[in-house]
């Protein structure tokens, strides 16, 4: 009586939610199947987006003996030509190509989607592969927006699938080895942390009419985002910069990482309150259109305190404390930590200890990157934990949502720290986003998981 009331609830949330193309929730492959009991077969992948993270990504997938790549997928033809030369000067093998992502779903010999596609493409796709039985490492920033960070941590309760997203400092040792040490006491207790990045990004050309590149599928490039014409030179990166229709600006890009961090370091979840302080500064006639400098503070439970200190244009301290990273105060010292190691200081100022100058971390050999993977390949086959599990990165991702929620509505606002919920009027209307006609990922209801 309770597997029927429950496989009845379970068609019944399918049926709400508008699932057309799924089929049974129970319609896993026997291969799919034996994967989920831990066995050692071979994981068969796609890379969806072949931009500037694929050297790195596609690197640390290469060196994984049970892992095949089958597809990649691109909107543009030089990237995927570009890659597929990468691929076969590395491995002497080719991979299936494709410009439409909803194809490869379609494939049941695909076990995996590698998301590396533009900010506004990240939640939709990540859902709709995991409609089709597949497991996601998913580049940061997870969701576009705090509706997208919702649902996409529904699905994967629903649907039960392996979603890491692609913040790989949750792999670096020195970072675990720093959290570790820190909730044992090593600066006493914490309670502030300033993460920032400081770079010196160049002008950007200015938004005008322009022909669609050759290879380059416009309309997929927008996916879920409303259309609108091409303009120079949207497709190649500086989509970041103009406007929200496509980005999610420096914070979504990079404070991603170092909040993540800052939230992890000091063991808090949502904030209470966000606070921001924001603008462009530089190259003030160029195509940029959102803020090139940003500083925002996140109130938490327990007294205790986040900023971000985003400089796009104006890498001042980038000598002194390097491009990136994360300082965290406490009441018997200070650490910074960045991709490259952390240090300690005391009270006075002194430095006590060097993690690059520890050999048990001199030693490691594998990038952050490939350990990020082997997390992510080790959770499919044998249910290794993940390191930066959606349910957990969708909050961190929530900090990036409030920093530029609060910026466009020039106002600081209050957060429910239990759910991340907002009251504020003006807030709560940018907690979504207008979807294309055909390509919202849910309009009807959220999954309910029972």
């Amino acid at each position: 009586m309770k597997k029927s009331r429950r496989n009845f609830i379970k068609k019944s949330a399918l049926s709400a939610l508008g699932f057309s193309s799924f089929g049974s929730v129970n319609s896993f492959s026997a291969k799919s199947y034996r994967k989920i009991l831990g066995s050692n077969e071979r994981i068969s992948i796609a890379f969806q987006g072949l931009g500037r993270r694929i050297p790195g990504l596609l690197n640390a997938c290469i060196k994984r003996k049970n892992v095949e790549i089958l597809y990649f997928c691109d909107v543009m033809d030089k990237q995927v030509q570009k890659t597929q030369k990468s691929f076969f000067n590395s491995t002497g093998k080719e991979a299936k190509v494709e410009k439409d992502i909803h194809k490869i779903f379609e494939d049941k010999e695909v076990d995996a989607i590698i998301m590396a596609t533009p900010d506004h493409w990240h939640a939709y796709g990540a859902c709709k592969a995991m409609e089709h039985d597949k497991h996601v490492y998913l580049e940061k920033p997870c969701s576009h927006n705090m509706y997208e960070n919702e649902i996409l941590v529904d699905y994967q309760k629903y649907f039960n699938k392996k979603i890491q997203m692609g913040n790989q400092q949750r792999s670096s040792p020195h970072t675990i080895d720093l959290v570790n040490k820190i909730k044992d006491g090593l600066i006493g207790q914490s309670y502030m942390a300033v993460a920032y990045y400081h770079n010196n990004r160049p002008r950007v050309p200015n938004q005008k009419k322009y022909s669609i590149p050759k290879g380059l599928d416009w309309n997929l490039f927008q996916g879920p985002a409303k259309r609108r014409e091409y303009t120079f030179d949207t497709w190649d990166y500086n989509w970041r910069w103009y406007g929200w229709l496509y980005g999610t600006g420096e914070a979504g890009n990079n404070a991603t990482h170092e909040l993540d961090v800052a939230r992890w370091v000091l063991d808090v979840k949502y904030p209470s309150k966000v606070d921001v302080y924001a603008g462009k500064y530089h190259y003030i006639d160029d195509g940029w259109t959102m803020y090139d400098t940003m500083e925002a503070k996140f109130k938490f439970p327990e007294n205790k305190v986040i900023t971000w200190d985003g400089q796009s244009r104006n890498a001042f301290k980038k000598d002194i404390e390097g491009g990136r990273g994360t300082k965290i105060f406490g009441s018997k010292g200070t650490v910074l930590v960045d991709r490259n190691g952390y240090k300690v200081f005391d009270l006075s100022n002194r430095l006590i200890y060097n993690s690059r100058e520890d050999q048990k971390f001199i030693k490691i050999e594998r990038s952050m990157t490939h350990l990020h993977f082997d997390n992510f390949f080790n959770s499919i086959s044998h249910g290794e934990k993940l390191n930066s599990p959606i349910e957990d990165a969708a909050i961190s991702q929530s900090m990036v949502h409030y920093a530029n929620i609060s910026y466009r509505i020039n106002k600081d606002f209050k957060i429910n720290p239990k759910n991340g919920r907002i009251n504020d009027r003006k807030a709560k209307k940018m907690w979504s986003r207008e979807y294309e006609k055909g390509w919202s990922i849910i309009i009807s209801a959220r999954a309910k998981c029972i």
